[in-house]
């Protein structure tokens, strides 16, 4: 057997405007037009959620060199603190391991940062290293990232449109359109009547069959999230996603409860690792699990969460993230089905997630993606030599 590379160097640069932290957007975009959030109660805070600061971190490109000159590489939300970690702390555990020494990596990274880690920006960051140690390894060895997983259990993905237009997404093949929730319980039972009224408006648009959801972002309280989610049952809303803040099990808990008979609780996008995500399956919080691969742990611990899941009869959804999640998705049976975010300022056609920071990533056609599409060693992904970026740290 052919030696196995070593890895000789760690780099982490930045990156300002859309890309992964593709909330960094210019006005008018759907994506920052009046969405409830936690911030929400200060009317200051209200219209744009670039006014208390949603893009200020900027993303995070990690790329991982070898001994053979191969360089794997990913992306991820962090930005300048994220690089510092990177360069200054988790660049020991990598450089001199071998490419292959993914788990021990992981691990070394997470129990090192645990007395200021666990979750947040420094799981984000891990998460990016751990990205691009798949991508390197891919490279190495020549192979899509879904086959190193095991290989794939479908030769297609279906896809789930996330915008403010589900009604344009049905026209262009996908299986559902998922809306931001405009109106948080701070603008009280006028916001309420219109947040159903627009729910009523997309459902008239749509028929019957397609499914609606709503994308809460953390904004709502238990109260508030069950009348919404009871006054959504006769529009045959499919799911509420990420009602509450994400640290409260026990409101998710009841609210699985309250809603509706056959209506989901789908939560987890800004959950992290397994101990987090043992939270919500063991207290029964949701039917739906939405990590981001890019802020969770990685695929090394996606594969574990997924995992956990699976043992729950609990779905995994991941949350966005592109190529990074398709790979994964293709190799799961209990990942039916991936998100797509819709990142057209109008929400009326399909665009590259990380436009344009990556070259080559694929997007679905009338909401499928062939496996084809994925076929390309690691991620299948390169960097876009026309966007700067900036290494702020050294080691």
């Amino acid at each position: 057997m052919s030696q196995i590379p070593t890895i000789k160097q760690v780099r982490a640069y930045t990156l300002k405007g859309g890309g992964a932290d593709y909330h960094d957007q210019a006005d008018g975009h759907w994506i920052d037009d009046h969405i409830a959030t936690p911030m929400a109660k200060y009317p200051e805070y209200r219209q744009s959620r670039r006014s208390f600061g949603i893009n200020v971190l900027g993303t995070l490109v990690v790329e991982i060199e070898d001994s053979a000159g191969n360089v794997g590489f990913a992306v991820t939300t962090g930005g300048e603190p994220a690089a510092y970690i990177v360069e200054k702390h988790l660049a020991r555990f990598l450089e001199g391991a071998k490419v292959t020494d993914i788990e021990r990596i992981w691990d070394q990274m997470y129990w090192s940062t645990l007395y200021y880690g666990r979750k947040g920006i420094v799981i984000n960051t891990i998460s990016g290293v751990d990205l691009a140690l798949w991508d390197l390894l891919g490279k190495v060895r020549g192979e899509p990232v879904h086959q190193l997983l095991g290989g794939a259990v479908r030769d297609e993905l279906q896809f789930y449109a996330t915008g403010a237009r589900p009604d344009l997404a049905q026209k262009m093949g996908f299986i559902g359109g998922k809306m931001p929730l405009h109106h948080g319980p701070a603008e009280g039972e006028e916001g309420l009547r219109r947040n159903l009224e627009e729910l009523a408006t997309m459902r008239e648009r749509v028929g019957p069959d397609f499914w609606l959801m709503l994308d809460c972002w953390m904004s709502l309280d238990l109260n508030y999230a069950t009348r919404l989610a009871q006054g959504a049952q006769e529009y045959g809303l499919k799911w509420i996603e990420e009602a509450l803040p994400p640290d409260d099990y026990w409101g998710y808990a009841a609210l699985k409860k309250n809603v509706p008979t056959g209506m989901l609780v789908t939560t987890g996008e800004h959950e992290a690792t397994r101990w987090g995500f043992r939270q919500l399956l063991e207290m029964g919080c949701c039917d739906i699990i939405q990590p981001d691969v890019g802020w969770c742990g990685g695929i090394t611990e996606l594969l574990k969460i997924s995992a956990l899941a699976d043992a729950h009869h609990a779905l995994v959804i991941p949350h966005g993230s592109s190529v990074y999640s398709y790979h994964f998705v293709a190799t799961r049976h209990n990942s039916p089905f991936a998100e797509f975010l819709m990142m057209a300022p109008k929400a009326d056609e399909v665009v590259p997630m990380f436009h344009p920071q990556l070259l080559g990533e694929p997007v679905p056609v009338q909401g499928r993606m062939r496996l084809s599409a994925l076929d390309k060693p690691g991620f299948g992904v390169e960097l876009n030599p026309a966007c700067e970026l900036h290494r702020p740290y050294t080691h």
